[in-house]
């Protein structure tokens, strides 16, 4: 014990000789470290909002969205020819009466309008939908109550304002109980009056996930019953677009399908595909996704991302570890004559190797340790130079995807005695040839050396 005691005591002296040396060699590892669990950090912080947002589309539904195809087919709608496509009614309905495992079933009509308060008008999306919205888009009211049945029913004309069209068409005011406007379907046509009966919290947007689900900005939202919609707005939707006006004709944008349990999901959405291919006959015009196979998709993703992380990482340690031993070897040239004595006075060659070997792990150890502090400031560092950014350069922060935005960094707890361990490994491994080297010097050679 007294041995090893004295061998740590005569490394750590060794080391402090060139203090600044060892505070360089020390660099390499921690940044390697330190990289090791940032990286690491950020991916899964990347991951988790990935998932959160497939979460939120529910792991038991089933989202089939209306595509327009290539080459649409043309239906007449007074003096002109308007593309028809996408999801229709007796698609819902076929669904609902069909299929045995579907729990609930809620239909959605998306079309861009104008919306007037007063004097103000402002551009947005009209959602069509049912009281079953709420809950598969975890939508939040803040004040009032969303659609009801009874609106449904009697196709009311109430609608549900987001916190921002709240904001910007009633400034300063109450916006439940007044009355909104909302564009019809003809150039000159001023809007009919709308009761808003709630207003909902602010709700983020999403990003788009892979080639399933496009990117959704609900800040501008106007909901209303989908029968109010269908009895008079009908199914045309007409939109400008520099200058020229684009019309289409489509029944619903998007079902969405809660199944019973998440073991009938996959079967369910392969029944809900095969029938709907019937009915379209092999027309590429809709989608069927799932978000419990994203979900399984986005958690191989990031076992995959962090270990790519962790690799690109562990080269930085890689390079602390050539380091150490550039260093050891330079400092056993230095050492040649200490080596030498120590020799004559009668110190084996495991002597030797254990003392070159304890001042690696000690370079190892330290680097490795502040590598950990600074790499477990991830998080608060990140948020910090976040807030930094968004203050200085908003436009910056405003051209990068909602994911990257929001990110919070999460520590993975595996990484840190990973790295912490690697740092040590590292330091054994490449001190391993620089300990040999010393020695298996000839000790009377070495007390010549000048």
């Amino acid at each position: 014990m007294l041995l090893w005691f004295r061998t740590w005591q005569l490394g750590v002296k060794g080391l402090m000789l060139h203090p600044m040396r060892s505070m360089l060699t020390v660099l390499g590892i921690f940044i390697g470290v330190a990289s090791v669990i940032w990286l690491m950090a950020i991916g899964e912080g990347i991951s988790i909002k990935a998932q959160e947002q497939i979460e939120s589309l529910g792991a038991n539904n089933i989202i089939v969205r209306t595509i327009k195809p290539a080459n649409p087919d043309m239906v007449t709608q007074g003096r002109r020819n308007v593309p028809y496509f996408g999801i229709k009614r007796d698609d819902y309905e076929i669904i609902k009466k069909t299929i045995p495992t579907v729990k609930e079933i809620m239909p959605v009509r998306e079309i861009r309008r104008t919306f007037a308060a007063g004097s103000k008008e402002i551009d947005g999306r009209l959602v069509g939908t049912t009281p079953l919205y709420t809950e598969l888009t975890q939508i939040k009211i803040d004040r009032g109550s969303f659609l009801t049945d009874v609106a449904i029913q009697n196709a009311l004309p109430h609608c549900v304002l987001s916190a921002d069209m709240a904001d910007k068409l009633f400034p300063g005011t109450e916006a439940l109980g007044k009355t909104v406007r909302i564009q019809g379907n003809s150039p000159g046509d001023t809007g009919t009056p709308y009761l808003v009966v709630g207003v909902a919290k602010p709700k983020s947007a999403t990003a788009a996930i892979g080639g399933s689900f496009s990117g959704q900005d609900f800040s501008k939202d106007v909901y209303i019953p989908i029968t109010t919609l269908w009895n008079r707005l009908r199914d045309l939707a007409s939109t400008r677009k520099g200058g020229m006006r684009e019309e289409e004709l489509v029944e619903l944008s998007q079902i969405t399908i809660q199944v019973a349990g998440r073991r009938y999901v996959k079967e369910t959405a392969e029944i809900i595909t095969s029938t709907l291919k019937k009915t379209h006959r092999d027309k590429e015009d809709f989608s069927v996704a799932v978000p419990l196979e994203l979900l399984e998709q986005a958690e191989t993703t990031r076992i995959m991302f962090n270990i790519f992380m962790g690799l690109i990482a562990a080269i930085s340690l890689l390079v602390g570890g050539i380091g150490i031993m550039n260093i050891m070897l330079a400092t056993v040239t230095e050492r040649t004559r200490e080596i030498g004595i120590r020799r004559a006075l009668g110190a084996k060659q495991g002597d030797i190797i254990r003392q070159f070997l304890v001042e690696t792990v000690v370079l190892s150890i330290v680097g490795g340790i502040v590598g950990v502090i600074v790499g477990l400031s991830c998080k608060p560092v990140t948020i910090f130079a976040m807030y930094v950014i968004k203050k200085q350069m908003p436009n910056v922060i405003a051209a990068l995807p909602p994911i990257v935005q929001d990110i919070t960094p999460m520590i993975v707890p595996i990484s840190v005695p990973i790295a912490f361990g690697i740092s040590v490994v590292i330091g054994i491994i490449f001190g391993i040839y620089p300990a040999y080297r010393a020695a298996k010097m000839d000790p009377i050679e070495a007390l010549r050396h000048e």
